[in-house]
């Protein structure tokens, strides 16, 4: 039957395929849709484990890479000679969860993974908070350049603080104090956490809200309900804290009522550089939950095309292969957390790159591919390369990420996620023009995709990044039923084991993105062009620091 459904797949985009190139400007092969698609099917396969990092799922992944890599033509790229860098990371994996919170006479025994999502990134045996108090600090923000400090002198240490998801002006762009409806690096989880270790506090609750946070409470039990991963820090203590959490939002106004305050109304006060952190009297935390805490390693897999003529310089193009893996069963009883759209389609799609490359004349600039792990885990793959790179980042010339592509038909636009930062975008407006698109900026800023995806580690060390595929409007569907199904997929499949691959999706988008990526990158790798950062971007000082080493 799967072979059946395979074929029926292959004769449904064998068209794709042909017209791939339609004003393709020279290039040396066609983007294969028959290709993407046995990729696709073959990684996200229940053999592949759901791509956990440290599981037989990653050496599969590994060795299909490398594997067609090397068939591509492409010769390895990591570190002595292989095809991997690898990447040494922390484990955390907690079990026997128990919560309680109480307020006076009362108490509420929680259940992970239904009113809390708890977990660690703190080097240790077990965690166990007793009777600690809940602070209010709004948003969790310190930023002076901003003139804003929700924590003001306010000492939290050793207090579990709550914020909220996002920044203050996604309930009022008006405000503009963070780029208005877009989110900031500041309304990031990961900031949260970050900000309350150097404060002290013991913990951290994040008040769960699907609009803000831009996903459901299921994509937060999900992923905090397997281990976590850190990269090794010197001094974890310093930079973690025990208890890193989320609570659902009807849990949160209980509490704060049983405290004595309004959530919304402290939520409305948070909007506002005056305001202060709220002690919730009398309501405190028991948390406890033994840790597992381990030493892996993983592998970033990086090819290379060295470049006829400047062979140091370097063009990227990056994904992430790696996904939730194997976690706790669905309704339907299945365990494996496929990734199918994210991101064996991103990941397929360097593999067609090498492909399209290898096949026409050589570069004058090196080409290379990195497929990171642990993206999923907090774009730690991402951020070991950044911070280990093994092709100098002052020489890397621009690079193109490719995560978690279409697969339900073609555009009228382009997503260009951080237009208006890097020069890369007047050029991906000129290749989308080829294909008859126009340019749409992020349609989603506040989800803040601009910081959660691979480019992120490089783009703040001033490579420019171009994060850019799907639209705004599908092409071809009066009927709306192109849209109704990326909306599903968003609802009820994004980090569930529901992101399997399908025979009948459409690939012509995906296609048409990597001829994007494709265009701009081969133009930049034949020339002596060095794309930089627009003014007012916050990460053209960062690149122009190293100016002198691209002339």
């Amino acid at each position: 039957m799967r072979f059946a459904s395979f074929a029926a797949a292959l004769m449904a985009t064998a068209a794709l395929s042909a017209c791939a190139t339609a004003g393709g400007g020279g290039m040396p092969a066609e983007i294969s849709a028959a290709n993407l698609n046995e990729h696709i099917r073959t990684l996200s396969d229940d053999s592949f484990l759901g791509r956990g990092i440290a599981t037989e799922g990653e050496t599969k992944t590994v060795a299909y890479l490398s594997e067609q890599f090397a068939e591509a033509g492409f010769e390895p790229g990591g570190v002595n000679g292989g095809w991997t860098q690898p990447v040494t990371l922390n484990r955390f994996a907690a079990s026997n969860v128990t919560g309680q919170f109480q307020a006076g006479d009362w108490s509420q025994p929680v259940t992970q993974g239904q009113e809390v999502a708890f977990s660690t990134r703190l080097p240790g045996q077990s965690v166990n908070l007793q009777d600690v108090p809940l602070v209010f600090v709004g948003y969790g923000i310190d930023a002076p350049e901003r003139q804003w400090n929700d924590f003001k002198d306010v000492d939290v240490r050793g207090k579990v603080i709550v914020v909220l998801i996002n920044d203050a002006d996604f309930e009022d762009p008006s405000m503009d104090v963070f780029g208005g409806k877009a989110m900031t690096y500041y309304g990031r989880w990961t900031y949260k956490y970050d900000e309350a270790a150097r404060k002290g506090a013991a913990g951290v609750l994040v008040v769960h809200e699907t609009e803000p946070a831009s996903y459901g409470w299921s994509t937060v039990a999900n992923s905090w309900g397997v281990p976590q991963f850190d990269i090794e820090r010197a001094n974890a203590a310093a930079e973690r804290v025990p208890l890193e959490g989320w609570m659902q939002r009807d849990l949160a106004v209980d509490l704060f009522q049983r405290g004595g305050q309004d959530f919304e109304a402290l939520k409305a006060q948070a909007r506002s550089r005056d305001f202060r952190p709220v002690e919730l009297t009398g309501v405190t935390l028991d948390a406890s939950f033994d840790v597992a805490t381990s030493s892996i390693q993983t592998d970033n897999v990086i090819a290379r095309l060295p470049g006829s003529t400047h062979p140091d310089e370097t063009i990227l193009y990056t994904a992430h292969w790696d996904h939730i893996g194997v976690g706790e069963p669905d309704a339907e009883g299945d365990r494996i957390f496929n990734g199918a759209v994210d991101n064996a389609t991103g990941t397929s799609a360097l593999i067609e790159l090498a492909r399209v490359y290898a096949a026409g004349p050589r570069p004058e600039r090196s080409i290379v591919l990195i497929g990171f792990t642990a993206e999923e885990s907090g774009l730690l793959g991402s951020e070991y390369y950044a911070a280990n790179p093994v092709y100098p980042l002052e020489t890397t010339v621009a690079g193109f990420n490719l995560d978690g592509m279409g697969v339900y038909g073609g555009f009228n636009e382009l997503s260009v996620v951080g237009f208006g930062q890097s020069e890369l975008d007047e050029r991906l407006q000129r290749a989308a023009a080829t294909q008859g698109r126009s340019i749409a900026p992020d349609s989603r800023p506040e989800a803040g995709s601009y910081y959660r995806s691979d480019h992120f580690p490089l783009v703040k060390r001033g490579v420019p990044m171009a994060y850019a595929e799907g639209g705004v409007t599908f092409r071809d569907d009066a009927d709306g039923a192109r849209q109704a199904r990326a909306d599903e997929y968003g609802r009820i499949r994004y980090h569930q084991a529901a992101d399997e691959w399908s025979p009948d999706w459409d690939l012509t988008g995906m296609v048409e993105d990597i001829e994007i990526a494709w265009r701009v990158g081969n133009e930049l790798a034949n020339s002596r062009d060095w794309p930089g950062w627009k003014p007012g971007s916050e990460f053209r000082d960062v690149r122009l620091r190293s100016d002198a080493q691209r002339r």
